[in-house]
């Protein structure tokens, strides 16, 4: 992909948005951790000192990317809650089926839970405080979605909501670190299948993971 020079908000903001696609498509490929710029910049077909024009560092890009990636997540979750919870059960199944959905939807969305993983540790650095600011507003915007979803189908919860909406996010992201396992950790696995109990389901380690959140949260 080659552009002509920018030379206007319209060709501006058509090039942004090829970065973000490149960037989006690439981690279709590979883990956050393998995303370079240089990489990026080689695909989208402009010189480093170009894309850095558009997002001050790989960081901005990729925090714009969660956002996104958050946010389409979001508008799409109230139809598989729906489609997912039996609003005539008790509180106790309702999470169960939560959970179910939760679980089912995040591990089926690779790319955003290992943005999640990346996100404190990578993400929030090498970025200004306007591009913080961004993004923050975005996840809380998203949060408080997500915590009017899980209070219509588990009022029970009440204000433990928010917190099982937190701690789902996170764990997804701790998690999809070790889901699937690195190449020499397989080969581990194969040479020693004992050691294969240690590993993880991303689907199944998660819904155990938010089936407890939510049961600790619901009143006592």
């Amino acid at each position: 992909m080659t552009f002509k020079r920018a030379r206007n908000d319209e060709q501006r903001e058509a090039r942004r948005q090829a970065i973000l696609d490149t960037a989006a498509a690439m981690l279709g490929e590979m883990p956050v951790a393998e995303l370079s710029l240089n990489e990026l910049s080689r695909r989208v077909g402009l010189a480093k000192s170009n894309v850095l024009r558009y997002f001050e560092s790989r960081e901005a890009v990729l925090l714009e990317l969660l956002d996104y990636f958050l946010q389409t997540w979001v508008a799409e979750l109230p139809a598989e809650l729906a489609a997912g919870i039996d609003a005539t059960l008790p509180a106790e199944a309702r999470s169960e089926q939560l959970a179910d959905v939760l679980s089912r939807s995040l591990a089926g969305r690779v790319a955003l839970c290992d943005l999640f993983g990346a996100q404190g540790g990578v993400l929030e650095h090498n970025v200004s405080i306007d591009v913080v600011l961004r993004h923050k507003r975005a996840s809380l915007d998203a949060l408080r979605t997500m915590v009017g979803l899980i209070k219509h189908h588990l009022p029970e919860v009440g204000d433990g909501a928010q917190t099982v909406c937190l701690q789902t996010m996170l764990m997804a992201g701790t998690l999809s670190a070790y889901c699937p396992p690195p190449a020499g950790v397989l080969a581990a696995y194969e040479t020693e299948p004992a050691l294969f109990t240690l590993q993880l389901d991303l689907r199944v380690s998660l819904r155990l993971a938010i089936i407890t959140g939510i049961l600790g949260a619901l009143p006592r």
